[in-house]
């Protein structure tokens, strides 16, 4: 139920949040995976206790995330926020827990495998090529839709909120989960894998496989026998078919 005594100026400042974070911490994201942490808080702990303290800042931001867009959760929300806030809210809070991750990313001097030359053009090539992907399915899903904004000018322009609707184009012709599919490879494409990045890339790794199980039970439930349907002509994470679905 909204609450539409909210103030109009705390509403602006949750929009510029969403619109700020958002994205923003989406880019400092890539900017992470293609370049390394920036380093700007070290610690100097030595090479356990370092890897202790990425792994636990990893971890709560798996907490955060997945405990957040559940629908449980979202249904708790509404009760304090008007329902068109619900995703900007979201994606706040995932801002700032995502911030706080990379500025506090201890970096490790300990080097597990680096390419040159050759290996080193292929793993930039299929990370621009996988960042492509990505942005294609932000195309797909509508842009201002992953960070809460449409809701947002939607209610200003008294445009009332419409339930999900279930649309295959783009990559979903392909694969089921095409963001996370090609955020897995953007992960893992890098030329100098150092213990820290290692444990990310693990980390997120499993993470995004276990998160994608769930998701698949939660669309199971908001649109049923489509999406069963769906399940049945299309791979969960690995596109494995030439032709897509129609």
């Amino acid at each position: 139920m909204e609450n539409s005594s909210t103030p109009k100026l705390s509403a602006c400042i949750l929009f510029v949040l969403s619109a700020i974070l958002g994205p923003g911490t989406v880019v400092a994201l890539f900017l992470f995976l293609y370049a390394g942490s920036p380093n700007l808080v070290n610690l100097k702990l030595s090479e356990p206790a370092l890897l202790c303290v990425d792994a636990l800042l990893c971890f709560a931001f798996f907490i955060q995330h997945s405990s957040m867009i559940r629908k449980s959760f979202r249904r708790w929300v509404t009760r304090l926020l008007p329902a068109h806030y619900d995703n900007a809210f979201f994606a706040i809070a995932s801002g700032i827990v995502l911030l706080v991750l990379l500025l506090l990313w201890q970096e490790s001097t300990h080097t597990l495998l680096s390419f040159q030359n050759s290996g080193w053009w292929f793993f930039r090539a299929l990370f621009f090529l996988s960042l492509s992907g990505f942005a294609w399915c932000f195309w797909a899903l509508g842009f201002l839709d992953p960070f809460g904004l449409k809701p947002f000018l939607n209610h200003l322009r008294g445009i009332p909120r419409k339930p999900p609707s279930f649309i295959i184009r783009g990559p979903y012709r392909w694969v089921r989960h095409p963001v996370y599919f090609f955020q897995i490879v953007i992960i893992w494409s890098t030329p100098h894998l150092t213990s820290d990045r290692f444990l990310f890339n693990v980390l997120w790794s499993t993470w995004i496989v276990i998160a994608t199980v769930f998701e698949e039970r939660d669309l199971r439930t908001s649109f049923g026998d489509a999406y069963t349907e769906y399940q049945s002509k299309v791979p969960m994470l690995i596109p494995c078919r030439l032709r897509p679905i129609r």
